[in-house]
């Protein structure tokens, strides 16, 4: 008995700690958030998104796609503000595409515990407002209810969206396509081995995304092992105003592309800063390798007019001439790109002249504080793209064969050189193991004893949404922010 009233006594006394303890802490005024970052090194045109913030907490435990309490399908529904938390690391084997459909949300996947979360057989599609997605893999793969699709997309008119180290591979479409977006951010992906030959209803088709906005940046992404859209840019075909399509592309890493380093930009204003272009095996068979952007004109079967071209300022791009496969002469002609970027514009079909499609001046499209030269930046997404709170081998295998210059598998329908055709050409799904989720007494997402080194009290689920501990960032957040403080540079 002496024993039990000892541990009730300590429990007592720890609570009231923890009570006394938060109610030492300064409550600083609700901030105004459009003046805060989503999340520190969020940054472009999607970096003031306030997501979930302050909201409801629904916690993912299981990893079934029937709708049940408990599952991502489930949180994914509720309506209002919220944020999405896992106590589960695992597979989630999607029965139909996950779509998104109610916004002022946050999905922390690097809360999950354990090697994380990811996602199997149909598309993650993000089709509402105020969206902020970390750390969540979408490795779609073949599955014959479905034709062919994206591992993630978002291409509704939706606005303040930013996707933050989340990893998209094996998709039969593109692998990343987001466009017509308002004030998006894609950032810190890796984006990978979309497959070659596989189902859709064209043929091959193993692209990399159509992107696009206004505005949307795209910034220090990893695009590996696609053969074409990397990325094709969307342009204005679909809205017909060419003078809202505003987009940056700055600090991106691509290798193993095919011919373009990207192309099409059918109406609308680009930078192309300082990204990474890294020819591969597979860019070496197509001839081409000088190309970092190839020009299109809208053909006036959208919403565009016949003619409708794209203005682009290219600066600080850097082509890797390494490749073990390129000729001297080869290596001269990506040498003059390296010392002039005009020399990597073609023109399609000449509807045009490089004066009028080239500005000397960058477009004002969106705030940006991370712009590294284009080397820094290709060492920094090695490093830390992807859903690297704990990488897979997936992508650590991606990364390794962008370092060396290298590729692994090969399709099992034809796809060479680093293309594949279905995930089991590359040993399918990887196992992610589940560690034992920490107790979160509250249910506020954020565990006790986490809680408690910080003063707050673990059974008060109000303390998550208030402002104690930053004057920026709820508590909540506080503690989903410190898991992967170390996945940004400099941090």
């Amino acid at each position: 008995m002496k024993k039990i009233a000892l541990v009730l006594y300590c429990s007592v006394i720890a609570l009231s700690s923890a009570v006394a303890g938060e109610a030492n802490l300064k409550e600083h005024p609700v901030p105004d958030r459009s003046k805060v970052a989503a999340f520190p090194g969020a940054d472009g045109a999607g970096k003031y998104t306030l997501g979930g913030a302050g909201g409801e907490v629904y916690t993912v435990t299981s990893l079934a796609d029937d709708g049940s309490e408990g599952t991502l399908r489930w949180a994914i529904s509720k309506k209002g503000p919220r944020t999405i938390v896992f106590a589960v690391s695992g597979i989630i084997e999607l029965q139909k595409p996950l779509k998104l459909n109610n916004g002022d949300v946050t999905i922390a996947g690097q809360t999950a515990p354990g090697d994380g979360i990811c996602l199997k057989n149909y598309t993650f599609s993000i089709q509402a407002d105020n969206v902020i997605v970390r750390f969540i893999r979408s490795r779609m793969g073949v599955d014959i209810k479905q034709k062919g699709d994206d591992a993630m997309n978002g291409t509704k008119p939706q606005r303040n969206v930013i996707i933050d180290h989340c990893s998209m591979s094996w998709s039969t479409d593109e692998c990343a396509t987001f466009y017509d977006l308002h004030n998006f951010t894609l950032q810190w992906c890796i984006i990978s081995e979309s497959l070659a030959n596989s189902i859709h209803e064209k043929g091959a088709h193993g692209y990399g995304g159509i992107w696009g906005g206004q505005p949307a940046t795209f910034h220090h992404n990893l695009l590996a092992h696609h053969t074409n859209r990397t990325p094709r840019l969307c342009g204005s075909r679909y809205t017909g105003k060419p003078e809202d399509e505003k987009v940056e592309l700055f600090n991106n890493v691509i290798y193993n592309y095919g011919s373009d380093g990207a192309y099409a930009g059918e109406g609308g204003s680009y930078n192309f800063i300082n990204n990474y272009y890294k020819p591969g095996p597979f860019t070496a068979t197509k001839g081409s390798f000088k190309r970092l952007f190839t020009a299109y004109a809208d053909d006036g079967k959208n919403q565009n007019e016949a003619g409708v071209h794209g203005i682009f300022y290219f600066n600080g791009n850097y082509i890797d001439p390494t490749c073990s496969k390129l000729t001297d002469k080869q290596k001269e002609a990506l040498y003059k790109v390296n010392m002039d970027n005009s020399f990597g514009l073609v023109i399609k079909n000449d509807f045009t002249t490089e004066k009028e499609i080239l500005t000397k001046k960058a477009f004002d499209i969106a705030e940006h504080s991370s712009l590294q030269s284009a080397k820094k930046a290709y060492k920094d997404v090695l490093q830390f793209a992807g859903a690297s709170h704990r990488r897979d081998v997936i992508d650590q295998r991606i990364v390794e064969e962008t370092r060396k210059g290298t590729y692994t598998y090969e399709g099992s329908h034809g796809s060479t050189n680093g293309m594949i055709d279905q995930p089991s050409d590359v040993g399918g799904w990887p196992e992610y193991k589940s560690s034992a989720a920490l107790i979160d007494s509250d249910g506020d997402g954020i565990p006790d004893e986490w809680e408690k080194k910080h003063n707050l009290d673990p059974n008060n689920a109000g303390d998550g949404a208030k402002y104690t501990l930053s004057a920026e960032y709820t508590n909540l957040e506080v503690y989903m922010n410190s898991l992967v403080d170390f996945v940004f540079p400099n941090k």
